[in-house]
């Protein structure tokens, strides 16, 4: 039987399942629409972190290449044939020399002082990846002295591990002036983990400086590794952001990112440590962001500084020079070449705009410094540029409102529970306020290096944001690249070394979304959807600080019958007690104190088979930023199941419980002694307040269901599409109906990203142990049957026959 649609040009249905059920059902009215979805809706977020630019997606082969990493030797290695033919000291080896720098920004230079046979090696970033037949771009740049001078050749080699040469070439003619010294290094042959060889035999000083290696195809021509790019490319982004995060505060403004500092001559850009623990060369910078952008087919996203590092913050007067950052970002990005930046981007190679829409302010960013700077920068923005659409920081339950976001940035990094729970947050937020963008989203707990059980967490979130996309306007996983030999964050999108990468189940989730979404949404209801049960259900008790000082006394811990499970009379230290972070615990007449104003202190207790109980005390703030965090239900050091009073700069009270709970208002006073109590059980928590019932959360007031399902209609290419989320350990039979709609036939396509088991990784050796696989079927009918696997995404995509649709 054919199948037919009757006067419509395609749909496309989102459904999660979470549970085991006989079957459930899932009924869609074709013949109504509810509003359009976002075109931006999946992007991508580039941040620089685990060398993510250099050593990853910026093709530069040779590792500190301007000697700018340190005063000592690194990252190169220095030898020679005789003892006696080279001399190199730390202080001459990398010396600042005011007289003849190589240009006023790039200060740092190598001098050789040559007696005979040196030889120089740079290994790159673990290895120089040499493909057989390719041509590589070497770049010197060289200059002697009058009174030492050197005048024999440099012999410039690509060799293998075994020592074989793979390209060789010749430099020579150096003077007292500094001169580039360009060759084209042809591979004969190839090896993932050759190194690059500078030697010479001679007498004299010899100064290099700024050695380059770049394979000559990249991607677009456009200067990006052509494997990693187009990993991305694959991911069709309809929207980059970059360049962070928190490399855009960075931990100081000695140390933040400076977008003028990034574009230009890539010999003149000032490198810059990074917050992720290396060296910068920005030579990847803001033009360049621009570009790749571009070349996706993605709308750019800028995000600034709003005054705002790690460590320090400026307001009001001092605020100018910021503001004058993001007026001349915009004027680089969208200026004629008549204007000042515009000019200086046309010389850079790209005269016409990069017609950039949006500007994100700050990153991360709360508090009253916050909004009074967000509106300083915003009013200066749109006097000038009234078309940007700007991006707001919500980050502690709030955001700035004067002058209105467009759009705020909500940030969700948790657990595969948390984001499954939470894929109904966006059905309620309200309509009539500011678009969501959620600019960084992960499962990052509980997913081993990345596994199926992660990225199901996320296909379920994902189905929330397509349904509510009228809301989410955008939305993109973070991070995005991982160099493995660099890892500074847990999970990360494409990982890779030199000269191979993989992506995470999760990068699976994100490519199947994206290819495969709608253009408005349809009504649709769910029946027989079984029942939701809170993760972390049993586990000990804990108390804890953020950036403050705070006392905790007369604690107890009780079972439902009142059998008392602990109760401490803190007359000793808490030497057994589990510790997180460095705080400083000690006790003192029965009142247990911590003293040290630094992030994350925790000190846990109890058992974690502990299920229902009670946790009674009283707790005051003595000093910092915030208030104080009981934990419950944690069975890992690194568990953050607990109550936040008076968190986010003493400003709101959550629940943090891997549901959608909210915020809520409050703060403590210095020194209050405060009555805490908690009643914990396996389907619901309470917390109190000096007797007085301040926050609830529960199976019984929870939104999400264990089925939940979005359905939209591709008006483009007429197909219909259905995306079947299973997040339970089994199969799940379900019937998708599609109500009002008719139809002989049709031939389509399904698609499962499943595995064996969810705690299956992809690796560098294993790239595609999770992937998804595609099969043909045939539809007939009105109802889709069909079991989905354990623990799998399915997309099932079927083309419509467009000449006998009509609307019934």
């Amino acid at each position: 039987m054919k199948f037919k649609l009757i006067s419509f040009t395609g749909l496309a249905l989102t459904l999660c399942v979470a549970g085991l059920q006989a079957q459930t059902k899932i009924t869609v009215d074709v013949n109504k629409t509810e509003h359009k979805i976002s075109p931006t809706l999946f992007g991508i977020f580039f941040e620089d972190i685990n060398l993510s630019a250099d050593g990853g997606i910026y093709p530069e082969l040779v590792r500190n290449r301007s000697f700018e990493d340190a005063d000592s030797l690194q990252n190169w290695k220095f030898t020679s044939v005789h003892k006696s033919t080279a001399t190199i000291s730390a202080a001459e080896v990398l010396s600042r020399n005011p007289t003849a720098p190589l240009n006023p920004f790039n200060r740092k230079s190598l001098l050789i002082n040559a007696a005979g046979d040196f030889k120089l090696e740079n290994t790159g970033y673990w290895g120089i990846n040499i493909i057989a037949g390719s041509n590589y771009a070497f770049t010197i740049a060289v200059r002697t002295t009058a009174t030492e001078n050197y005048k024999g050749p440099l012999t410039i080699r690509l060799v293998s591990t075994g020592g074989a040469t793979l390209a060789t070439g010749e430099i020579k003619d150096f003077t007292t002036a500094w001169k580039y010294h360009p060759l084209t290094l042809t591979a004969l042959a190839g090896d993932p983990k050759a190194y690059l060889e500078i030697s010479g035999e001679g007498k004299g000083k010899l100064f290099i400086d700024m050695v380059s290696l770049m394979p000559q195809k990249t991607w677009k021509d456009h200067g990006l590794r052509t494997d990693l790019a187009e990993a991305v490319n694959a991911l069709q982004p309809k929207f980059l952001r970059f360049p962070g995060g928190c490399w855009v505060e960075g931990e100081d403004f000695e140390h933040m990112y400076k977008w003028k500092n990034t574009v230009g001559n890539p010999d003149t850009r000032l490198p810059l440590w990074n917050i992720w623990g290396y060296n910068a060369t920005n030579g990847l910078g803001y033009h360049e962001y621009l570009q790749m952008a571009e070349d996706l087919g993605a709308e750019p996203l800028f995000c600034i500084n709003a005054g705002v590092s790690h460590r320090e913050t400026v307001t009001g007067e001092k605020l100018g020079p910021w503001i004058q950052d993001a007026l001349d970002a915009i004027e680089y990005a969208n200026g004629p070449v008549t204007s000042v930046w515009g000019n200086i981007r046309a010389k850079n190679g790209h005269p016409l705009p990069f017609n950039m829409k949006y500007l994100e302010i700050g990153n991360e960013n709360f508090g009253k410094e916050y909004y009074s700077n967000y509106e300083m920068i915003a009013k200066a923005v749109l006097a000038k540029y009234p078309g940007m659409k700007l991006i707001a920081n919500d980050w502690s339950g709030g955001h700035p409102a004067e002058p209105q976001p467009e759009i705020i940035d909500e940030h969700y990094y948790n657990n595969p529970d948390w984001f499954v729970l939470n894929a109904t947050k966006y059905d309620s937020y309200n309509r009539k306020g500011p678009k969501i963008f959620i600019g960084e989203y992960a499962v990052t707990g509980n997913t081993g290096k990345g596994n199926l059980r992660g990225a199901i967490g996320e296909a379920a979130w994902m189905t929330g944001m397509e349904r509510n996309s009228d809301i989410v306007e955008m939305g993109s996983y973070a991070p995005l690249y991982c160099n493995t030999n660099h890892q500074r964050w847990p999970i990360n999108l494409v990982n890779y070394d030199n000269y191979r990468w993989y992506g995470l189940p999760s990068y699976y989730v994100q490519q199947l979304f994206a290819a495969n979404q709608g253009t408005v949404t349809l009504p649709v209801t769910v029946e027989g959807a079984p029942a939701i049960e809170l993760p972390n259900a049993s586990g000990r008790i804990g108390l804890g600080t953020w950036n403050n000082a705070a006392e905790f006394k007369d604690l107890k811990v009780t079972a439902p019958d009142g059998t008392v499970l602990f109760q401490p009379d803190f007359s000793k230290n808490i030497d057994e007690w589990t510790k997180t972070g460095q705080g400083d615990w000690s006790v003192q007449d029965g009142i247990l104190r911590q003293s040290a104003q630094t992030p994350g202190v925790t000190a846990y207790a109890g058992d974690t088979t502990w299920k229902d109980y009670t946790i009674a005390l009283k707790a005051r703030k003595l000093s910092g930023e915030n208030g104080f965090q009981i934990y419950f239900h944690n069975k890992r050091n690194n568990g953050r199941i607990r109550w936040d009073i008076g968190g986010y700069n003493n400003s709101t009270n959550e629940m943090q419980i891997g549901l959608n709970a909210g915020s809520m208002k409050g703060e403590v006073e210095t020194g209050r002694w405060y009555d805490v109590k908690l009643e914990v059980t396996a389907s619901s928590v309470k917390g109190y307040l000096d007797g007085k019932l301040t926050q609830e959360v529960s199976v019984s007031n929870l939104n999400t269901k264990a089925v939940c399902a979005s359905a939209v209609m591709d008006e483009k290419s007429g197909d219909i599409i259905v995306k079947v989320v299973n997040t339970s350990d089994r199969a799940v039979k379900t019937q998708v109906y599609l109500k009002g709609a008719v139809s002989p036939g049709v031939q389509g396509t399904v698609t499962v990203l499943t595995s064996a088991s969810p705690l299956d990784e992809n690796s560098l050796d294993t790239p595609m142990k999770v992937a998804p696989k595609t099969e043909t079927i045939t539809v007939k009918g009105m109802t889709i049957n069909r079991s989905f696997p354990a623990n799998s995404l399915t997309v099932i995509r079927l083309p419509t026959m467009k000449q006998s649709m009509a609307i019934k």
